[in-house]
């Protein structure tokens, strides 16, 4: 005997409405952050044309590069906002998959090309000039990263996405990483004009650092990867349903911002085809209501008793 829940109710309906605004919520940040960091890299390449300094050069590709990550991420939010069609029957909320690909690209090519300036500037030495100037620059950096991982933190956490939070932290490692230019300038201040490259390549293995976080998160999505605690959290509140007498093979993904999930929950075997049904709505309501992001569950009942012989009937 099977019964499924599939989406249906206020509380999925309500669901789907929360996930369109954090959307909304997430466009607008990375627009906003878009803004900052692009004129934060503006300004600092002014800086590099005046200085000639390698080490912010490379604060400056990767500040290019962070604000770029937000043109895929934010096309593939707008692409997980259509309605599903008979060809795309889940949406298209896997594009922010698609766009977590793209931006581990970005990431890695401006390591590439931030490596490779630091290692010519030590192969042919040019001299750095206005020294002050590259640690105002990297100051700038700081306070615009700073600024971006605030904001993305803090609307993540807000509207419950991973993405937002995690893209915030990287922001406040690049800030970290602006601050290493002011002490590369410092390091030539006091004679020593290898600190200029030698920084670039810090800030190269600081882009690589976040290039293996950001890698192993958009394999993680790509492979279908949840959070363990949320089947936990799934298997626990379909368990207290009353008239459950037991729940498993929780199976999860990801649907750009929302969670889809499927289970089993063992029921008394006298219930009627439309009781099950019922009990299966009631699953769905309660999970629905207790496990973050989730928007969609399909529920499968099966009998507690004389399970084997009704499939072998079957």
């Amino acid at each position: 005997m099977h019964a499924h829940g599939h989406g249906h109710g206020h509380s999925s309906a309500e669901r789907v409405d929360e996930v369109l605004e954090t959307s909304k919520r997430g466009l607008r940040t990375l627009g906003g952050s878009f803004a900052v960091l692009f004129v934060t890299a503006v300004a600092q390449l002014a800086l590099v044309l005046v200085t000639g300094s390698v080490a912010l050069l490379g604060d400056t590709i990767h500040n290019f590069a962070d604000a770029l990550t937000a043109v895929p991420v934010g096309v593939a939010f707008l692409l997980g906002r259509r309605a599903a069609t008979r060809r795309y029957t889940y949406g298209m909320g896997r594009a922010e998959d698609l766009a977590g690909v793209v931006v581990v690209l970005i990431i890695l090519a401006s390591a590439v090309f931030a490596g490779y300036e630091a290692v010519l500037r030590l192969v042919q030495p040019r001299p750095v000039e206005h020294l002050w100037v590259v640690a105002v620059a990297g100051v700038v950096g700081f306070a615009g990263n700073e600024l971006v991982a605030r904001w993305r933190i803090r609307v993540g956490r807000r509207i419950g996405s991973a993405a937002l939070v995690a893209d915030g932290v990287h922001a406040r490692t690049d800030g970290f990483t602006s601050l290493a230019v002011v002490f590369g300038a410092g390091g030539v201040a006091l004679g020593f004009p290898a600190a200029d490259p030698v920084i670039g390549l810090v800030i190269t293995g600081a882009i690589l650092f976040a290039l293996r976080d950001a890698a192993r998160e958009v394999f993680r999505r790509l492979m279908d990867g949840v959070d363990p605690a949320s089947v936990d959290l799934a298997e626990h509140a379909a368990a207290q349903v009353p008239g459950v007498l037991g729940a498993g093979s929780v199976r999860m993904r990801w649907i750009g911002h929302s969670l889809r999930a499927e289970l089993s929950v063992t029921v008394d075997a006298g219930l009627t085809v439309q009781e099950a049904h019922r009990l299966a709505h009631e699953v769905e309501r309660m999970l629905v209501h207790t496990v973050p992001r989730l928007t969609a569950v399909v529920v499968h009942t099966e009998p507690a008793v004389g399970a084997q012989s009704a499939h072998e009937m079957v």
